[in-house]
């Protein structure tokens, strides 16, 4: 078959129709678009739990000195009860061949502490400090009547002291021994208004709230009214 030149110009003349690709647009996600009434300049305030503005105040160290341990400023305390009869003397507390044992050095602070009460007769079958240490698992004294009494032996307050006694409860002090006591400022000395020394047993827990001037026995549940 021949081509003539009307089949070519007709060749040429063809136009072929394409499907019109769809016109994409650069759109970012929902999820990252800022609000338009968002800055995108993030404010300070954002960063503080990074840069604080503030420092934090130094702590302060509160000192004591060694071989005192004045009255805590708590009113509501409780301890583990040792308890004694009427009439324990300063040497009891303290016999006197210690008393050559100079408070103020540290060695023979401890020294004290760890002698306390051991001139108690035999009957006191628990010891009040174990033979190795100087503090004494008893913070609170029981007592019956006149605790203190015989010589105004200052060392018998300070082995109390070393020896981490909180707080004595008895039915009366010797006036002498309760004065230094309360000159000392070493611990609480409070007066019953029963036996106190018949209604505790060594072991005992015992609260006192010395500003309510009460006393309870946590292991007995019983409570007891304090002198004033």
């Amino acid at each position: 078959m021949a081509i003539t030149t009307s089949h070519i110009i007709s060749f040429i003349n063809l136009t072929f129709s394409s499907t019109p690709k769809p016109t994409i647009f650069p759109q970012s996600p929902a999820f990252l678009k800022l609000p338009t009434n968002c800055s995108t300049k993030f404010p300070t305030q954002f960063f503080n739990f990074i840069t604080p503005q503030t420092k934090p105040a130094p702590i302060k160290a509160v000192l004591s000195p060694s071989n005192s341990s004045p009255v805590s400023s708590t009113s509501k305390f409780y301890g583990i009860c040792y308890v004694v009869q009427d009439n324990v003397n300063t040497d009891q507390i303290i016999p006197s061949n210690y008393t050559q044992l100079n408070p103020s050095n540290p060695d023979d602070y401890k020294q004290l502490g760890s002698h306390a009460f051991v001139g108690l007769p035999n009957s006191y079958a628990l010891r009040f400090v174990e033979e190795i240490g100087n503090k004494s698992k008893y913070s609170v004294i029981i007592s019956g009547k006149n605790f203190g009494c015989g010589s105004l032996n200052e060392h018998a307050i300070v082995a109390l002291n070393s020896a981490g006694i909180r707080a004595v409860i008895a039915e009366s002090f010797d006036g002498g021994f309760l004065q230094k006591l309360d000159l000392s400022g070493q611990m609480h000395c409070l007066e019953s208004m029963v036996r106190i020394c018949d209604e505790f047993k060594t072991g005992d827990v015992a609260t006192i709230d010395v500003e309510e001037r009460i006393l309870i026995n946590q292991t007995t549940g019983k409570s007891f009214q304090l002198k004033t």
